[in-house]
C-alpha cells in the first residue's frame, strides 16, 4: 500500500484487525466498543474497500464468511501518517510541534518526558557537545 489514504472509518476498521489479527467482519464489528458499532453492512463494506486499496488480504472462507489479515504494518502505516502531517508544516518537525504546544495538544511536561524516552540519533560534535 504505496501511500493510499484511508478515511477514518477505514483506520478504525484496520486497526481492530492490527489488534485481534485474522477475523471475519463479524468478529471485527463484535470487536468495537458499543458507542462505535454500527451496522454489519457498514464494517463488510469497510473491509471491502480496504482489501481493494491492499491494506487488507482475504486469508480463507469458512462457510459465508470470508476472514481477513492486515496487510499492512501498523508502524509502516503511522510513519505514512507522521510523513503526511509534516507535508502539512512544509517538511518541518518544529513547526508541527509548535502547533502542537501552541494548541495544548502536547506539554512542556510531556517534551521532556519524551526527550528521556524515545531513543534519538545523537552523535558527537567537537567539543563533546551532542546535537541530533
Amino acid at each position: 500500500m504505496a501511500r493510499t489514504r484511508l478515511s477514518k472509518a477505514e483506520a478504525r476498521i484496520l486497526e481492530q484487525y492490527w489488534k485481534l489479527g485474522t477475523s471475519s467482519v463479524r468478529e471485527i464489528l463484535e470487536s468495537l466498543p458499543e458507542e462505535e458499532r454500527v451496522a454489519y453492512t457498514t464494517v463488510q463494506t469497510l473491509v471491502y474497500r480496504l482489501e481493494q486499496k491492499g491494506a487488507l488480504r482475504r486469508v480463507k472462507k469458512i462457510g459465508n464468511a470470508q476472514i481477513f489479515e492486515a496487510a499492512i504494518d501498523q508502524s509502516e502505516f503511522r510513519s505514512g501518517l507522521v510523513h503526511d502531517l509534516l507535508d502539512l508544516f512544509g517538511g518541518s518537525p518544529r513547526l508541527l510541534v509548535s502547533n502542537l504546544l501552541e494548541t495544548g495538544t502536547i506539554t512542556l511536561k510531556d517534551l521532556k518526558a519524551l526527550e528521556g524516552a524515545v531513543p534519538t540519533k545523537i552523535t558527537r560534535r567537537r567539543g563533546g557537545k551532542r546535537h541530533a
